[in-house]
């Protein structure tokens, strides 16, 4: 089964306290010139994305799982151990999708081009925003669909983390429809449009949504990290 989303930015409810997080910024407290530029950037967000994303369900007869592989469709991932152990026991797996589309991402570079790049740099966390919260959208979509009958789902798990060879990118999307929602993958499987999201869900009985643990993870300059380990201290 094969959905399809298209949101407008106001849909998201994005707010600024959401770019004062991924800046690194406690909320309220940013610093000049900074809240000028959030402001800016919210404002002119809503004309320039065009945000689209899916999800595709593949049923049990469609997929396998062991301790070291999954298998969806005709393809076999080799995701890490962190990844196989948070899919145990899943019956079925969703592959999702989502795009903010080109023109955030271009945006950015224009104005960062005509002198402006710390304008430019918040065009590019908005657009990282935009399509975090999209893709958060679609899960929530995927998992009230999901509950009717009864089960969960996981948290998105993607090649490119947690020492998942982003290569398998390529696995991912043969299993989608070409071109799905406009994005597609380069030889060396990175996205376009650039800021866009993939990955895979797991479904089943005992599936549950963790949030994202730091501790799965190795990659020790990540700004989700960075940002936890501040909030801690």
């Amino acid at each position: 089964m094969i959905k399809e989303f298209q949101y407008s930015f106001e849909e998201l409810g994005i707010v600024y306290s959401d770019i004062e997080e991924l800046l690194g910024f406690e909320e309220g407290i940013t610093p000049e010139p900074f809240p000028e530029l959030i402001n800016s950037a919210l404002n002119h967000t809503p004309a320039i994305c065009k945000i689209r994303g899916g999800y595709k369900i593949f049923n049990t007869d469609e997929v396998g799982i062991d301790k070291q592989t999954i298998r969806i469709g005709n393809q076999v991932f080799n995701p890490p151990k962190v990844v196989t152990s948070q899919f145990k026991n899943a019956s079925s797996f969703a592959l999702i999708i989502c795009t903010a589309g080109a023109k955030i991402s271009e945006h950015s570079k224009e104005v960062s081009a005509n002198g402006d790049p710390l304008l430019g740099f918040i065009f590019d966390v908005v657009g990282s925003v935009t399509v975090g919260k999209a893709t958060e959208k679609i899960q929530t979509s995927l998992k009230e669909d999901i509950q009717k009958t009864g089960l969960n789902i996981s948290d998105l798990f993607s090649p490119g983390y947690c020492e998942w060879s982003v290569a398998e990118q390529q696995k991912l999307f043969a299993l989608m429809p070409s071109n799905f929602c406009g994005i597609t993958l380069s030889d060396s499987s990175l996205m376009s449009p650039i800021k866009s999201v993939s990955g895979i869900v797991a479904i089943g009985v005992e599936q549950e949504q963790k949030g994202y643990q730091c501790h799965w993870c190795t990659q020790k300059n990540c700004i989700y990290g960075k940002i936890k380990r501040q909030k801690k201290i």
